[in-house]
């Protein structure tokens, strides 16, 4: 593994040097271990540890398969599906692989008493397999985590209507929170030349998410204009679709949870802010039973007095059980509430009088389609988007970078150096990083 990083960080990219290196027979990767399910049982989420579930082990590179690509992770990055895997929650991850292992013969690899868990990554092409032509050894990348295999008709509008649609590092084995990664070819995009590893791999599943909930036709369809209501607007999700609204000529109203979170979304450009914890809204009754109107229309109130008397015509809701009753009252008649996974749980409630009888949308989103992820990368390469790196951690300290997304202690993204031996590597444009270093640093929760 020292050969290819000694490559990697010598800056030389040419095909003949990546293509000659030897690859080795195992390589670093963070796992969890199907014989430990259940290690958790009886604990309430909060209480699981992923510290305890996830380990660092020594694992067998795989066999590439056609369309797919061996790729050098220099750096990756901690998402919620993460923090899922490792407490076992809702359900293991070892049955998404299971089921995924019965399609083919290819499929069988990933069937393993071990997960390797991840996301997103930024690093260096080493292999392709067969009926791959775009991209070549010695080629930096960044990669989505939309896996599919598009042998139905259903996925050829939509990938994400692809029946075997599934999320890479997550119900796919192989991903990035390792030295090593294995991804299909069409997962694959260019790494902004003026990000570090770690910057670059910090975006991928949270910004084409958020560009797929709030910008695209499949989404909310975010217009000029448009007032959005934003939950967890300084986080890993939320301050992505912060700046997408900002750069689109909207007006986000930013929710979060302190005055250091404040200080984030103004430091992105935003200006009507909420901090729910000062304002102590009390949405549910303390045994979480039942909700409290009086609280979402305390809420109204609040971003009526930041608008001037408006309403907001898009939700960009997230937490789920805890603040969905709120986000479809608030939304203006004729509104939308779009809404993608369910962090505080997963049974949503709300009264449906505001829906049905003010004309209301409910629309679902999940991750995006190559598409929209290439777009959205295209909008970080470009420097309308950038990074929200809050902390990086190295590939020893996953359990630890994992349980802060747990305990929601971090700000923007949390990244993880893999084979990177150091922050602030990979940079290869440096003009057009001094053009963009301001707001790279302004984005930077430092």
């Amino acid at each position: 593994m020292q050969q290819i990083r000694d490559a990697i960080l010598s800056g030389d990219r040419s095909e003949a040097t990546y293509a000659g290196l030897a690859i080795p027979q195992t390589y670093r990767a963070t796992t969890v271990h199907k014989d430990e399910v259940g290690m958790f049982e009886g604990l309430a989420s909060r209480d699981k540890d992923p510290r305890r579930s996830l380990h660092l082990d020594d694992v067998p590179v795989p066999e590439l398969a056609p369309g797919e690509a061996l790729v050098a992770v220099m750096a990756s990055a901690i998402n919620y599906n993460t923090v899922w895997t490792s407490i076992f929650e809702p359900v293991s991850t070892f049955g998404f692989l299971e089921r995924y292992g019965r399609t083919s013969e290819y499929a069988k690899r990933h069937d393993l008493p071990y997960h390797i868990v991840g996301s997103d990554l930024a690093g260096v092409v080493l292999r392709t397999g067969p009926g791959v032509t775009k991209w070549k050894p010695g080629t930096e990348v960044v990669a989505h985590c939309l896996s599919v295999e598009l042998e139905d008709a259903d996925g050829h509008n939509d990938t994400m209507m692809d029946p075997q649609q599934r999320i890479w590092g997550f119900e796919t084995n192989f991903g990035g929170l390792a030295e090593l990664a294995i991804v299909k070819a069409n997962q694959l995009m260019p790494k902004p030349k003026h990000l570090t590893w770690e910057e670059s791999a910090s975006p991928g599943l949270v910004n084409s998410t958020a560009y797929r909930q709030l910008v695209s036709k499949n989404g909310a369809a975010l217009k000029l204009g448009d007032r959005v209501l934003i939950w967890g607007a300084s986080g890993g999700l939320g301050s992505y679709a912060t700046q997408m609204a900002l750069a689109s000529g909207a007006e986000p109203i930013c929710v979060v949870s302190s005055a250091d979170k404040a200080e984030i979304c103004r430091k992105m450009g935003a200006s009507l802010i909420i901090d729910r914890r000062a304002e102590d809204y009390r949405f549910w009754n303390e045994e979480g039973t039942q909700q409290n109107p009086k609280e979402w229309q305390r809420l109204g109130k609040k971003i009526r007095e930041l608008t001037g008397g408006h309403d907001v015509d898009v939700v960009f809701e997230h937490p789920g059980r805890e603040t969905f009753g709120a986000s479809v009252y608030v939304a203006r008649k004729g509104g939308t509430i779009v809404t993608c996974a369910s962090t505080s749980g997963y049974m949503h409630e709300y009264d449906n009088r505001y829906l049905w009888m003010n004309l209301k949308r409910i629309v679902s989103s999940h991750f995006a389609n190559y598409r929209e992820a290439w777009e959205a990368n295209e909008l970080i390469n470009r420097g309308l988007v950038h990074p929200t790196l809050s902390k990086t951690y190295t590939l020893e300290e996953v359990g630890q970078a994992a349980l802060d997304v747990h305990r929601n202690l971090h700000q923007g993204k949390v990244g993880v150096l893999t084979l990177a031996p150091e922050r602030g590597l990979g940079v290869s444009d440096e003009e057009k990083r001094a053009l963009h270093l301001d707001a790279i640093n302004r984005f930077a929760d430092a």
